[in-house]
């Protein structure tokens, strides 16, 4: 029985870790690059929430992302 719940917890632990998508260099059509970055809508969408698409803190929140403007 242990070995049971041992080893869903183990299936579980992986499938949740494999939904984790990073994009190793990649570019986007709007002049963004990435190098092990969140993908990019998302990164995007996250940032829309605490800055202006035009603002300085949105260009700085992608960086974290992973995001540069060229």
């Amino acid at each position: 029985m242990k070995r049971l719940i041992l080893t869903a917890t183990l299936i579980a632990a992986g499938l949740a870790t494999s939904a984790c998508v990073t994009i190793i260099d990649a570019t986007h059509e709007d002049g963004w690059r990435a190098k092990a970055a969140t993908p990019f809508d998302e990164a995007r969408d996250q940032c829309r929430q605490t800055a202006d698409v035009n603002s300085r803190a949105f260009e700085t929140c992608m960086a974290e992302q992973g995001w540069t403007r060229d």
